[in-house]
């Protein structure tokens, strides 16, 4: 499917051949442009739903298939929903939103995965499972059908990634066959169009401590003569991008504090003159670099804390529970920003003073400098939290949702 990073609001309106009587299983699959192995994906399905005595459907969320993909479906005793918004995400979302089951399991429509043999996942989901992951490592993975690169790079390392930033039990991040309760889903509020939508909907359901499961499942070799729509470093770097961003206490948050912790250390050792390494210029080099180190870390800090409510302001995470987040308002923080900007002034005006009444020695030439390089760091502190106080403040202002009715 053709990747996007964009999010939004609301995906433009699919149409589908939708009935209103509910089932309990629907099996969704997206489609751009798979005549050649979209029948046999159905054919599987329906059967499978026959054998096992289950009320379902196979619903086709189709991206603007140009093959004649569409009427393959119907043909075949699909549902096909049409999706104008293109992207592995906006299809699924809106084949989720347009799905009349109580659980959907969904897959790929390349004939890699077996619809005809979907017990395991039926079983967790009538057992109370909100999300049931296929493992193709625990399955079974057929050769040549999944890259060398995927295999033992790819997925192993950000399948191991999403695992340590957000403590999920999921082993396969991306594996493509998985059922899921339909409400439970909707509750996630699914917003990635792209191919990120994968580790979007693993990362929003164990945010959510959503029950979330793990099936063996086998993995075939695509029946496309055409080459898939995945790009390998393409794609996987947006995933990896999603993942880093939707925890920033890992990209920045956490290195912004060691780096905070250098900075102050090196200012106070320095800045009071209880370490003086080498020549003086030396020692003041380090006084600076000390400085530089505690205001870029502030800075990933303060962005860290600020990307995380800005991705709950936009529901792309849950809302925050940091206690710290209701106690801020923007006049705190300009209190604090200001005085601490007069702090550093004061400084600096101490540290003229230092230079421009006394004889021009190393001694007081050194005190001045340190004084000095302190003060403006204190200054340039201030006006950041000035600032970040501001932008939160800007988060806070109601506006009017997307899903908000107007008068």
């Amino acid at each position: 499917m053709t990747s996007s990073v964009d999010h939004t609001d609301t995906l433009a309106a699919p149409t589908s051949e939708a009935t209103d009587s509910p089932c309990e299983l629907s099996i969704l699959m997206p489609c751009l442009d798979e005549a050649e192995t979209v029948e046999v994906c159905i054919r599987k399905a329906r059967s499978y739903l026959e054998s096992a005595g289950i009320d379902g459907e196979v619903v086709i969320a189709d991206n603007g298939s140009m093959d004649g993909s569409q009427d393959l479906s119907r043909a075949a005793g699909a549902r096909v929903i049409d999706v104008p918004t293109r992207g592995y995400g906006a299809a699924l979302i809106a084949g989720i939103n347009g799905a009349r089951g109580t659980y959907i399991i969904m897959g790929d429509a390349d004939d890699s995965y077996d619809f005809s043999n979907l017990d395991a996942f039926v079983t967790e989901l009538r057992g109370g499972a909100e999300l049931v992951m296929g493992n193709r490592f625990k399955g079974g993975i057929a050769p040549g059908a999944m890259p060398a690169l995927h295999r033992y790079l790819g997925n192993p390392v950000l399948s191991f990634i999403g695992r340590l930033f957000f403590k999920s039990p999921i082993r396969d991040f991306h594996c493509g066959l998985r059922g899921f309760r339909r409400t439970s889903a909707l509750s996630l509020d699914l917003r990635t169009t792209g191919m990120e939508f994968a580790s979007e909907f693993v990362v929003k359901a164990t945010l959510a401590e959503q029950t979330i499961v793990e099936v063996p499942t086998t993995l075939s070799k695509d029946g496309r003569t055409r080459p898939p729509h995945l790009r390998s470093w393409r794609d996987g770097w947006r995933h990896l991008r999603f993942l880093l961003l939707y925890s920033p206490r890992w990209l920045f948050l956490y290195p912004g504090y060691l780096a905070m912790a250098i900075g102050i250390a090196g200012l106070i050792a320095l800045g009071t003159g209880i370490w003086t390494p080498g020549q003086g210029q030396f020692a003041e080099g380090l006084l600076i670099a000390s400085g530089g180190f505690l205001i870029a870390g502030f800075q990933a800090v303060l962005f860290a804390f600020l990307a995380r409510e800005f991705a709950a302001t936009e529901r792309l995470l849950p809302p925050s529970r940091s206690r710290i987040r209701h106690r801020i308002s923007f006049e705190s923080g300009l209190v604090v920003g200001v005085l601490l900007f007069l702090a550093g002034i004061v400084g600096l005006i101490a540290s003229l003073s230092v230079s421009a009444g006394t004889t021009p020695d190393p001694e007081s030439t050194s005190t001045a400098f340190r004084l000095g390089a302190c003060a403006v760091v204190v200054t340039v502190l201030g006006i950041q939290v000035a600032l970040g106080s501001s932008f939160l403040s800007l988060l806070d202002l109601r506006r009017l949702d997307s899903s908000t009715p107007t008068a």
